[in-house]
C-alpha cells in the first residue's frame, strides 16, 4: 500500500462544511453559477447550452473533445510568446485529477522535489507518497509570498526532477510577477528540471482577467518541460462539472501522461465537457470571469475594511488574486491556536474557516492564520464578517 499522510484540509471541509446553517466562507471556488444563468451570458436565443438529445452517451472522446481541447489551449498560450493547440491539452477529471496524473505519471523514488509552501497539500503530499525526496521551498510573508529565486536555487539537487509552484497561491492570494515566473523556468531549464505550474486560480486576477500586466501562463514561456493544470472550478465558478486539464509543449510529456491516464480516467462526462466548452466559448467566457472578478473585488473590499478595522489582531498580505486570503489571528502578541479557534468560532457562530497550522501547515507552521474563501455570495460574507466582528470584539475584551 502507497503511504500517504490524512489530506487536512480536504478532511476538514468534510467534516465540517455541511454543518446546518454554516456560513461557508471556506471554500475557495467562486460563488457557484447555475445552469440558467450561465446560459443568459450567451446572445444565441437558441441556448447553445441545449443538450442535443440524439447524443448518445458513449465515453465519448478520450482525451476530450477537440472543441474543449482547442479552448483550453487557448488559456494556456499567449500570442506574442507561444500558442498551444489541442494536441497539447489532456482533459481530466477535475484539477485534482489533473495533478494527481502529473505526479503519479512522472515522480517516483528517487526522485527529489522543489514544491512552494504554503500551497494545496496534494501538491507536495502525493510526491512524498509516491517515494520522492520533497523539498518545501518557504514563501515569506515579508516578501509578499513571492518566491525568492534565491532560494529555490539552493534548494535543487543533483535529483531534483519537478519543481512545484500554484499561481496563483493558495492560500495567499499571491501571483508570481511575470520576472520572476520567468526566473524560475530559466533555472528548471538550465537544470533540465520538469516545472509544473498549478494555475487552478487562473486567470481570476482582481486587475482584470485581460489585464496585460498579469504573467502569462507557464506553458508560454520559453522552456518547453513545463506543465500546467487547471479546472473550470475556482475562476470560472462550475465545480459541479468537474473538468480540469493539463497542458505542455512537451510531447514526451504528455505521452507519458496520456500512457498513466489510462490507469485513473478513461475519459470525462460528455455532458461536463459540453458544459465547459459553451462555458469557455470567447463571448461567454469574458462574461463569465467579468462577473467573477467584479464579486472578488467586491468581497475583498469587505474583507479589507474587516482586517483594516482589526489590525490590532489581525495580519495579513492583501491577495491579488483568486478567492483565498491567509489571515493570521493574535490575541496579546501571540498567535492564537487556529485550530480550537475555528472549532469555537463554527460552534458559535456558524462561520467555517480553515485552520492554517492543521490545513497548510502540518500541525507546526502557519500557527494563528486561517484561509478564509471570501469570493463566495456577497450576502453570505456580509452576515459572516458581521458576526466574526462581534465574535472577535469579545475575544479582545
Amino acid at each position: 500500500m502507497v503511504p500517504f499522510k490524512p489530506f487536512e484540509v480536504e478532511q476538514w471541509m468534510d467534516t465540517y462544511e455541511n454543518t446546518p446553517n454554516v456560513l461557508n466562507v471556506a471554500e475557495t471556488c467562486c460563488s457557484s453559477i447555475s445552469v440558467d444563468e450561465l446560459s443568459r451570458f450567451s446572445d444565441d436565443k437558441l441556448n447553445p447550452l441545449r443538450i442535443p438529445t440524439s447524443l448518445k452517451l458513449t465515453y465519448g472522446p478520450i482525451l476530450g473533445s477537440p472543441a474543449l481541447r482547442q479552448r483550453v489551449a487557448a488559456l494556456c498560450s499567449d500570442a506574442s510568446r507561444h500558442c498551444l493547440t489541442e494536441d497539447n491539452v489532456i482533459i481530466t477529471q477535475g484539477a485534482i485529477n489533473a495533478n494527481f496524473l502529473v505526479l503519479y505519471g512522472l515522480i517516483g523514488p528517487g526522485d527529489h522535489v522543489v514544491c512552494a509552501y504554503p500551497t494545496y497539500q496534494q501538491l507536495y503530499s502525493v510526491p512524498a507518497s509516491l517515494g520522492a525526496d520533497v523539498s518545501l521551498w518557504a514563501l515569506r510573508p515579508e516578501a509578499g509570498y513571492i518566491p525568492s529565486v534565491d532560494d529555490l536555487s539552493t534548494l535543487i539537487r543533483d535529483n531534483t526532477k519537478m519543481i512545484i509552484i500554484n499561481n496563483p497561491n493558495n492560500p495567499t492570494g499571491a501571483v508570481i510577477p511575470s520576472g520572476i515566473l520567468e526566473k524560475i523556468a530559466t533555472l528548471a531549464q538550465e537544470k533540465g528540471i520538469i516545472l509544473m505550474s498549478d494555475e487552478v486560480y487562473r486567470p481570476l486576477f482582481h486587475n482584470g482577467h485581460n489585464d496585460p500586466s498579469s504573467p502569462p501562463p507557464a506553458t508560454a514561456l520559453e522552456y518547453e518541460k513545463i506543465i500546467v493544470t487547471g479546472s473550470m472550478s475556482k475562476a470560472f465558478a462550475l465545480a459541479g462539472i468537474r473538468i480540469g486539464w493539463v497542458a505542455s509543449r512537451d510531447r514526451a510529456i504528455l505521452e507519458k501522461l496520456i500512457a498513466a491516464r489510462d490507469y485513473t480516467t478513461i475519459s470525462v462526462s460528455q455532458l461536463d465537457d459540453h458544459v465547459a466548452c459553451y462555458a469557455l466559448s470567447l463571448e461567454v467566457k469574458d462574461r463569465l470571469l467579468e462577473r467573477n472578478v467584479a464579486l472578488a473585488a467586491k468581497n475583498l473590499s469587505l474583507l479589507k475594511e474587516f482586517v483594516d478595522t482589526h489590525s490590532d489582531i489581525c495580519h495579513w498580505t492583501q491577495p491579488s488574486a483568486g478567492t483565498t486570503a491567509f489571515i493570521q489571528f493574535c490575541l496579546n502578541g501571540r498567535p492564537v491556536e487556529d485550530v480550537s479557534f475555528c472549532k469555537d468560532l463554527l460552534q458559535k457562530t456558524r462561520i467555517l474557516f480553515c485552520p492554517g497550522s492543521l490545513c497548510f501547515g502540518g500541525g507546526k507552521d502557519f500557527l494563528g492564520f486561517v484561509r478564509v474563501g471570501y469570493v463566495c455570495e456577497t450576502a453570505v460574507l456580509q452576515e459572516a464578517l458581521a458576526k466574526l466582528d462581534k465574535y472577535v470584539r469579545q475575544l479582545v475584551h
